[in-house]
């Protein structure tokens, strides 16, 4: 039992080098999210203001973290996709 839970943390699948590749995915996706998050949030400009709110649409600082954590996820999963497709 304990061998096979040593052997199974043992493995790791391979990982994805960074690139530009990979940067320009992930900038695409966060703006896609944030997008997507302008026209779906509900009240975007409540909580604290951005320091330059008209760069994102007069959204407000919890608007912005929910986009751009929901950027990541996207991101993660297409680079993920993108990679084992042998895209990236």
């Amino acid at each position: 039992m304990f061998m096979t839970l040593l052997s199974t943390l043992a493995t790791v699948p391979a990982t994805l080098e960074w690139s530009p590749k990979v940067a320009l995915v992930m900038i695409i996706c966060n703006v896609l999210a944030i997008a997507i998050g302008k026209y779906s949030i509900k009240h975007p400009s409540e909580g604290p203001a951005l320091p330059s709110p008209t760069l994102f649409g007069g959204m407000g600082f919890p608007a912005l973290l929910a986009t751009t954590s929901f950027g990541h996820i996207l991101g993660l999963g297409t680079i993920l996709g993108l990679a084992n497709m042998g895209a990236l």
